[in-house]
């Protein structure tokens, strides 16, 4: 699988994996990712993050091949500036999202378009995203949000609450979409079939990467179906037990300890056998 470097993507979620507990990328890691691509390896993110809010660790890695967003609904090359896939959510996500206000009005929200983040509800936890992603919102009625392009919908809530949603979308039933639970206080409406694993199928697509293989690391639910798509999918110490049950490796450290070159440790070992 690894017998040339060179043809190897690592594939890494950010939050809970790359970033430590402080939002930072570790030295540990920031060198084991300089030697690998120095080596010729190829490194990039999968993320739930916007083309903004992503913005502010492009410098911090110099990444040269695409990134995954918004949880799979799209592949962004920043060297381009172009999109080279996208997934948008059906018209109806709006309605969806106006019930489900209704139903549960103390959630929080976002509609994430290529060109932004469109805050129609501006709660405590909302605030706490906006502040997480480090970006400067647009601020609209939800009827004022424009239809189409819509790539996810972030719903913002006490960790109780996420688990009652998740319940009730179910009984919902709508169609179209899917919703997965990103971190403990959010909660997410994709296009149905979307997922960082969807994406990495995609990925595979993309002219010139179709006999590469792919390496991925995350470390919560909605990274499990890319570490499951992966020729090796990875977790670390801190994961999920959902997604450890789903790893073909699960690693000894946690995000603060260098999870990422601990899984690039065993590539480079692998690659010289």
């Amino acid at each position: 699988m690894f017998e040339d470097i060179s043809k190897v993507v690592l594939l890494s979620d950010m939050d809970g994996t790359l970033l430590d507990s402080h939002k930072q990328i570790t030295d540990t890691d920031r060198r084991a990712i300089e030697r690998f691509t120095a080596m010729g390896g190829h490194f990039t993110v999968a993320t739930g993050r916007t083309i903004q809010s992503f913005d502010q660790y492009r410098s911090m890695l110099e990444l040269k091949y695409p990134i995954i967003m918004y949880n799979g609904a799209a592949i962004h090359d920043y060297i381009s500036g172009k999109a080279l896939y996208t997934h948008p959510l059906p018209l109806e996500a709006k309605a969806y999202t106006r019930e489900l206000l209704e139903l549960m009005p103390q959630a929080g929200g976002e509609v994430l378009k290529a060109e932004g983040t469109f805050v129609f509800s501006n709660t405590d936890y909302q605030q706490l995203h906006t502040k997480l992603c480090n970006i400067v919102p647009n601020y609209a009625e939800l009827s004022d949000i424009a239809d189409g392009g819509w790539l996810k919908v972030l719903f913002s809530l006490a960790p109780e609450d996420v688990d009652y949603m998740q319940i009730l979308v179910k009984k919902q039933a709508y169609e179209g979409v899917d919703f997965v639970k990103s971190s403990d206080i959010f909660l997410e409406m994709l296009p149905k079939g979307v997922s960082k694993g969807s994406a990495l199928a995609q990925y595979r697509k993309l002219e010139g990467m179709e006999d590469f293989t792919f390496v991925s690391i995350g470390d919560f639910d909605n990274d499990i179906e890319m570490i499951v798509e992966a020729d090796l999918g990875a977790c670390p110490a801190n994961a999920e037990d959902s997604v450890k049950a789903k790893a073909d490796l699960v690693l000894t450290r946690t995000n603060d300890e260098g999870a990422v070159a601990e899984l690039i440790e065993h590539i480079t070992e692998r690659c010289s056998k």
